[in-house]
């Protein structure tokens, strides 16, 4: 008698075309969440190093840079005071005392000195020099708020809407997720219950950042994520739209990650420490760079300062003092600019970090 085949035999190892179909889908979804994972995880590094590499070149340049900055306050300070005394104690006709006071205010619009309020008795002629100014010191808001753009951002990223509510939602979800399974109250053991409080400080952090990747990246480490039957169309299709919508979220937290770096580069400290890196390229020891150029501007400022002071002792006349320092005139107007523009710029950068 010839052997029986059973008909469902082949149908009991073939998988349905919709299940097939599922296996497909999870498998891409599954290979770009992985992905996701990995881009954030570079990108996370790259931008914290790249803060920490800010931190530190600021912490080196205020160490180096001390002395230098303590001096350049000494002599601001003196300057200042030499004109009040100068103000005070002598007597001017109405149009020198204009003049003189002209090259005071001078001094505070180039930066050379820092800025004083005008007093209300300041004439006509004084206002409209400051008037003049408003100008470039408007320029000089708006740069400055071009650069804080990357703090902005920041509060931005923080603040609620509809689409971060969802996020965020999905975020929660998975906190109480792996807190239900790693809450050290949930254990009897001392050795599991320090584990787990160990674990729980690393889900609270990415909790409190909104940090889906790492809690993502902390299950699968410890391998609790949800179990599927692979046979089963709903677990499946369940499965499907949770990575589906878990990958939405993974791709905006990668595009934030990369427009914090983006914003961080474009601030002055983070522009301080891409050209260290490329003066370091060339063998140029940007922080000695730097404190060279203080230096000059040190020289030029106790210039200014003992010029100043011969000026209040009566050592030069008043044309002689109105017509500056004899060593100023082998600078180029436009090279001093330069100059001055430029060693501000590095001070205003890193006072504001």
């Amino acid at each position: 008698m010839p052997r029986k085949t059973s008909s469902t035999s082949a149908s009991t190892h073939t998988k349905p075309l919709a299940l097939s179909q599922l296996h497909i889908r999870l498998e891409g979804l599954e290979k770009e969440h992985q992905s996701l994972l990995k881009k954030i995880k570079r990108k996370r590094t790259e931008l914290n190093n790249f803060v920490e590499n800010m931190r530190s070149l600021a912490t080196e340049v205020f160490q180096k840079a001390t002395p230098s900055f303590t001096k350049m306050s000494e002599l601001d300070k003196e300057i200042h005071t030499l004109f009040a005394e100068i103000f005070s104690s002598r007597k001017f006709g109405k149009q020198t005392e204009k003049k003189v006071k002209a090259v005071y205010l001078n001094l505070q619009f180039t930066g050379i000195i820092s800025p004083k309020f005008a007093s209300e008795d300041t004439d006509q002629e004084l206002d409209e020099m400051f008037e003049d100014s408003q100008q470039e010191n408007d320029s000089s808001q708006e740069n400055n708020s071009h650069n804080n753009q990357y703090q902005q951002t920041q509060r931005e990223l923080a603040s609620p809407s509809a689409t971060r509510t969802e996020e965020s939602r999905k975020i929660r979800q998975t906190f109480l997720r792996l807190a239900e399974i790693f809450h050290p109250d949930k254990v009897k053991d001392s050795e599991t219950q320090m584990n787990h409080t160990e674990i729980m400080k690393e889900i609270n952090k990415a909790y409190q950042e909104g940090d889906l990747a790492r809690l993502l990246e902390i299950e699968q480490k410890h391998k609790v994520g949800e179990s599927i039957d692979n046979n089963s169309e709903d677990d499946l299709s369940r499965k499907c739209q949770t990575l589906e919508q878990q990958n939405e979220i993974l791709i905006t937290q990668y595009e934030n990650l990369k427009r914090e770096l983006r914003l961080a580069k474009n601030t002055p400290e983070g522009t301080m420490v891409s050209d260290s890196r490329k003066a370091a390229k060339l063998g140029i020891d940007a922080i000695e760079q730097m404190l060279k150029s203080i230096d000059v501007q040190i020289n030029l400022v106790s210039e200014i300062r003992d010029f100043v002071k011969r000026f209040k002792n009566k050592d030069i006349t008043i044309q002689e003092f109105l017509d500056g320092p004899e060593s100023l005139y082998s600078l180029k107007q436009e090279m001093m600019e330069d100059m001055l523009e430029q060693m501000l710029s590095e001070l205003d950068g890193m006072v504001r970090f």
